[in-house]
């Protein structure tokens, strides 16, 4: 040429490339689509599982709600008794001041006192951690009631199976764990697709000959297909899901079996202790004519001491053996309704 040296230089000292990119799945073969169904089935469970706690805890709060009731019924029991047999004390006192009694007499029943007193201070005892356990689960400190008013309709074992069935919180998340096994199934299954990922990115870069060092605009564009050809893990991770769904489908059955006689033994409960404190007015009745008896007797000088303890004794344990039927049919009722998912809260 001219005899000029030309400097020729095939790659920039300093590299520069800034570019945007985008890709699109054109064709995924179903999983994108299992794997949102997967989503789904998660986030119901989680729901669902929100209602299974409040239902728990609306259980565990009545429970706790009409142990205060009990307690409060039979300190007002206690109460009546004592009142009794502090009024047979004055009249034997008012007979050993007469000298129509012995002393023996009063001690007798003030002994007798002395134990209801202490059986009434457990009482209150009790009462006390019940209404600090109701704070704690509730917040609630005041209980107003003093009946075992919860009320539920009842029906034949089956039809109450039926009905726990579709609404009891333990089969519907019975039944989204089966729903959870299978999207994982479904997605397992859908591992070894191909796949069709369209692309594209547009940018500025430098090095190209001859002036590498100024940076040019440029493009490309294409799709990229993936097909995996073999791979024994995913057999194997698609055979651990379907035992999982079979697992979950058997645990399903397992639940009705434990359900059926759940709910037998409950509507056992309740017909046994309606059947339970019918049978006890009699003997109501016939306890509080014998206190009566008792305490006339003992008033006209005719009657033993013994006589007013034993019959103030015998009418409590009635009017407690009757309170305990009516707490235990009570506690039947809440326990059907959790077994039903009936909702009273």
């Amino acid at each position: 040429m001219n005899g000029e040296t030309v400097n020729f230089q095939f790659a920039p000292v300093n590299a520069y490339d800034a570019h945007i990119s985008a890709n699109y799945m054109v064709l995924d073969f179903g999983r994108l689509k299992a794997s949102i169904d997967k989503s789904k089935s998660n986030l119901k469970y989680s729901i669902d599982n929100v209602q299974n706690v409040q239902t728990q805890l609306a259980s565990q709060v009545s429970t706790v709600y009409y142990n205060i009731v009990y307690l409060k019924k039979a300190i007002t029991v206690e109460d009546s008794v004592l009142n009794f047999l502090n009024a047979n004390k004055r009249i034997a006192q008012d007979r050993l001041n007469n000298g129509d009694a012995i002393k023996l007499d009063v001690l007798n029943i003030q002994s007798q006192i002395d134990a209801e007193q202490n059986h009434r201070e457990d009482l209150l005892n009790n009462l006390q951690k019940q209404i600090t356990l109701l704070q704690y689960t509730s917040g609630i400190t005041n209980v107003s009631d003093t009946s075992f008013d919860f009320t539920i309709a009842v029906q034949p074992s089956p039809d109450a199976l039926i009905t726990a069935q579709s609404s009891a919180p333990d089969f519907i998340l019975a039944q989204d764990r089966v729903e959870q096994a299978r999207a994982d199934l479904a997605v397992t299954k859908l591992t070894d697709k191909p796949s069709l990922v369209a692309g594209a990115n547009a940018g500025v870069k430098n090095g190209y000959v001859p002036d590498v060092n100024q940076p040019r605009f440029n493009y490309n564009a294409g799709v990229t297909l993936r097909v995996p050809i073999y791979n024994a893990k995913t057999k194997k991770q698609i055979t651990v899901a379907q035992s999982q769904v079979k697992q979950t489908q058997l645990a399903q059955e397992t639940l009705s079996n434990e359900y059926q006689k759940n709910i037998e033994q409950a509507l056992t409960d309740i017909e046994t202790n309606t059947e339970k404190i019918n049978n006890m007015q009699s003997q109501i009745q016939t306890a509080l004519s014998a206190e009566q008896i008792a305490s006339s007797r003992y008033l006209n000088g005719i009657g033993l001491n013994t006589d007013i303890t034993d019959a103030a004794v015998n009418l409590e344990r009635a009017q407690l053996t009757q309170l305990q039927y009516e707490y235990q049919l009570c506690l039947a009722k809440i326990e059907y309704a959790r077994l039903t998912g009936f909702k009273y809260w």
